[in-house]
This record gives C-alpha cells, structure tokens and sequence, in this order.
C-alpha cells in the first residue's frame, strides 16, 4: 500500500511539473496576438464622433495642430489598426504613422477652427472623441465658398481652408489644410544666424569660427530683404550671444513668422570637402553625412549635457505632432530655389537639397530651411567666408531663391 502511494505521488508531481512547462507556452501565443485597435467614424447631429476599441487597455494622449487632430498610443508592443471606410463632412481621412514608441494616428479635418471632447472606457477599452466645428459650413454652401475663393480678399495672417482651381495649378497637390505663403500672407521673415555665445560652431584651419560668419551674413540678408521686399525682419540672434535651439523655434512662432531661414557653415574631417547645401526637415537623414552634420548642430561642443543619437526617435514622435509637418513640401520648393541659387552665383560644387533631423527646424511653425553655406574647415572656402564680397553673395543668392520662392505663390 505504501509503494502505490508513492507512486501515485510521483504521478501528480509528474502532472503539476509538465502543466507547470507548457501552460506558459500554450499562453504566450494568446499573449503574443496582436491587440486589433477599431476606428470607426460617424457623423452626428453638429460634428463628429471618432471611436477607438481594443481588447487591451491602451495609454493615449490627444494633441491638435492646425486642422490636425493626433491621437498618440504610447506603447513599444505591437498592434494592428482596422479602419473602417467613412463619409464624413467634417473629417477628410484618418492616416497612420509609427514612432519607435507610440503608433499615431493623424485625423486630418476640413477646418482648422474646431473644438474637440474626450471620454474612455478601461475595461473593454474605449476610447471617443468627439469634434465639434465653431463655424459650420452646410455642404450645400460648399460649392459658394469654393466658386469664390479666388475673388475673396484674405486678410494678412488668415487661413484660407477651400483653395480655387487657379491656386492648384499653381502650387503642389496638398492632402493638408495649410497656410499658402504669398506676398499678401507673409508679414515676417525670421534669419537665425547659427550658434553664437559659447556655441562657436565649426571652425577653420586659420581660426575663423562659424558664429561670426553666420551672423555677419544673416545681418547682410536681412538688410537686402528689407530694402527689396519691404517685409518685417526678425533675427534670433543680433549679436554674439547664446540662443538655445528651443529658443530659436519660439521666437519664430512668437513673431508669427510666415518663413524661417537658419544660416549655418558646414565642417568635416575632410580637408578638401567643398560646396554649399541646403536642407529641410524629415524623419530621417538622407545620408550618412547628413544624419552626423544634424548631429554636430544639434549639440554644440562646448556644451556639458550632450543629446544622446538614441534621443533622435523622439524627434520622430515631435515631428508628427508639430504644425511643421504640414510644411515639408513648401520647405523643400524654398531649399530647390535657394540652393540653385546658391550654384549659380558662388560657382561651388552643387551638394544638392537634402533632409535631416535638425532640431532647429523641429518647432518651427512655417516653411523652414537649413543652409549650409561653404565649408570653413576647408582652407580656400574658409578665405571665401572671411570675405565681405563673398558673405554678400551668398546673401544675394539666398535673397534670389526666397524671393522666386515668393513669386511662386503670388501668380493667382
């Protein structure tokens, strides 16, 4: 009797060691399913009403921008989206980005003047939002609003949602509602002259630091600007002083500036590196070079607290959620005409347009461009740079790009 027992309990032992192995694994595949999140949109009585489900409880964080309403799920696991096809007069569509840490979804809308309400439910979990415009226009009016566009008088700083055929054939196809810059619209131009204080930038074999020569050239573009364009001026900097990359973004938003040019001097390892290039934002860099030379302006040398490389994703996530991202394709029409400008009159190697990450560019609420003007680490370019005559054609050339770039949007 004794020797059953045993062996009885070595059985269950058996039984509860076995269940203890493969019931985890049998788990984990439930586990390892991916959460399908459901968008539904439907349109009520006065606006519209967004709903989010999921069989798992979701962190989210809601962040309006221009006519863009971005719903941000902060999680590093992955889930799956089910969008269902809607009609709706008030949202145009529902796009969808992914950041290293959070999936976004982008609810583009037909105005930028709307007010938004939020509610959850934790458990199943819900998440509605409900958007409601200030002023509604009825569909019947649509048609009105869009035969009269071109004979409306825009007042200066306004946003206009409905664009006439004559302004399509004359600018990009745009899925976003943006402010159109034209010689009508654009009030402010803001210069921002690169690093400065203790930030002394890149600097030439002979001692010239780029600080000096981005202010001398800013303050050389600004006086063309003024005298040929009669349009309000801001720099972020007048004098040799330190200006956080943070700072540069809000004083041009402050200012309300309608376009944003940061002037900068270019440096490698490369002695004989040579030319000008200009960039505009993007996710990501266009190339290796690119990606290190957004690195280098995004963390001055002398300062203690470096941004680490691996802080470039949540650059990524800023990108999303700022009105910048409604600009790119403005931002690159402004790099093309500059740079070309910039070939034709300094006779340097043509480097081309390009994107990177520059935080300078990240806040900024408007087209914005970076121009690399010449390279100081390169001996003969460094003696170019010392000069006046050459600081006030690269001024001339950047001067020409901006104001083909203007001529553009004023054709009617």
């Amino acid at each position: 009797m004794p020797r059953k027992i045993k062996i009885a309990t070595l059985l269950v032992s058996a039984i509860i060691l076995l269940s203890s192995i493969f019931l985890p694994l049998t788990g984990q595949k439930k586990v390892g399913s991916e959460p399908v999140v459901k968008i539904e949109v439907l349109d009520t009585g006065d606006g519209t009403l967004i709903s989010f489900t999921c069989s798992t409880f979701l962190n989210y964080s809601l962040r309006k921008n221009s006519a863009i309403l971005t719903v941000s799920f902060r999680t590093k696991n992955p889930l799956k989206f089910e969008r269902k096809p809607f009609s709706s007069r008030i949202v145009k569509s529902v796009d969808l980005a992914k950041s290293p840490e959070a999936y976004l979804v982008l609810l583009k809308l037909e105005t930028t003047d709307f007010n938004y309400t939020q509610s959850s439910r934790r458990d199943p979990f819900e998440l509605l939002v409900e958007i409601k415009p200030k002023t509604e226009v009825r569909p019947d009016e649509k048609s009105k609003v869009k035969k009269t566009a071109s004979q409306e008088t825009v007042a200066p700083g306004t946003e206009r949602t409905e664009i006439s055929p004559q302004t399509q054939k004359a600018e990009p196809e745009r899925t976003e509602t943006v402010r159109v810059p034209s010689k009508k619209l654009i009030k402010t131009i803001v210069i921002d002259p690169g690093h400065g204080g203790n930030e002394t930038g890149a600097r030439g074999v002979y001692g010239t630091l780029e600080k000096d020569v981005t202010l001398s050239i800013a303050r050389k573009l600004k006086e063309v600007i003024e005298r040929e364009l009669k349009y309000r001026v801001v720099m972020t900097r007048e004098a040799d002083v330190t200006v956080p990359l943070e700072r540069r973004a809000a004083i041009a938003n402050n200012n309300k500036a309608d376009l944003f040019i940061s002037i900068h001097v270019n440096g490698s390892r490369r002695a004989l590196a040579t030319g000008s290039e200009t960039f505009f934002l993007s996710l990501n860099a266009t190339d290796e070079e690119s990606r290190r030379l957004a690195y280098f302006e995004n963390n001055s040398e002398e300062l203690e607290n470096r941004v680490p490389e691996k802080d470039f994703d949540d650059l990524k996530l800023i990108l999303w959620d700022m009105a910048q991202s409604a600009y790119l394709k403005q931002s690159s029409q402004l790099a093309e005409f500059v740079q070309l400008e910039l070939n034709e009159l300094l006779n340097t190697r043509n480097r081309g347009v390009k994107q990177a990450p520059f935080k300078v560019l990240t806040g900024v609420a408007c087209p914005a461009i970076l121009v690399e003007v010449a390279f100081i680490t390169n001996p003969e370019e460094e003696k170019k740079l010392q000069s006046e005559d050459f600081q006030m054609t690269v001024a001339e050339a950047i001067y020409r790009g901006l104001n083909k770039f203007l001529q553009l949007y004023e054709k009617p």
